[in-house]
């Protein structure tokens, strides 16, 4: 407040608008684009659209072609993490709303041995979801490869042809799962939930 008290005002016949020097080689942009525009654009581009009864434009939801989701687990905590029951409640409900099969795939630096709670885990993973309404899904374990999870994750999603990889935030800043990889061994989407 006290920055924009100190500014002086000045008065309008010395104030002039003009275009910068380095856009003045680009035409001027026009501001509205008619429905019929965009619908021709948009059919171009692969874009799809729907006209709903008011007459607005509605996307068509970008989840709806997701067969096959991907819920990673890599925390210790044998109830499962506040992040990890987030993308576990998350996957149950993607996947029920798409008709998509789950797979939970379990990595661990240690192998099953070193970890007595590993049973746990696995009966914790089975009850959260099933609340999402899923009893059925593919479960996988990949413990002990001494491998980084980011490469897993990637391998998993890329063997089994995955559509979505559902992951939470949490994951990545307990450093569990590199975020900068991410994008180089995951070869489809990936859903990162915040904390």
């Amino acid at each position: 407040m006290a920055f924009a008290s100190s500014l002086l005002s000045a008065p309008v016949s010395r104030v002039r608008a003009s275009i910068a020097p380095e856009l003045a080689a680009f035409p001027p942009a026009r501001m509205c684009v008619s429905l019929k525009a965009a619908r021709r654009r948009g059919s171009r581009h692969g874009v799809r659209a729907e006209v709903n009864e008011s007459g607005s434009i509605l996307a068509v939801d970008a989840l709806s072609q997701v067969k096959h989701v991907l819920l990673p687990v890599t925390d210790r905590n044998p109830y499962l993490s506040e992040g990890t029951r987030q993308a576990a409640a998350t996957t149950a409900s993607l996947a029920k709303k798409y008709g998509a099969n789950i797979t939970v795939v379990v990595i661990d630096d240690n192998p099953k041995e070193s970890f007595p709670e590993h049973e746990t885990q696995m009966s914790s993973i089975r009850w959260h979801l099933s609340e999402g309404g899923f009893t059925e899904f593919g479960l996988m374990e990949r413990l002990g490869e001494g491998r980084k999870p980011t490469a897993i994750i990637g391998e998993v999603a890329d063997e089994l042809e995955l559509d979505l990889v559902v992951l939470s935030m949490e994951a990545i800043h307990s450093k569990h799962v590199d975020g900068n990889l991410l994008a180089e061994f995951i070869p489809c989407p990936v859903l990162l939930l915040p904390l």
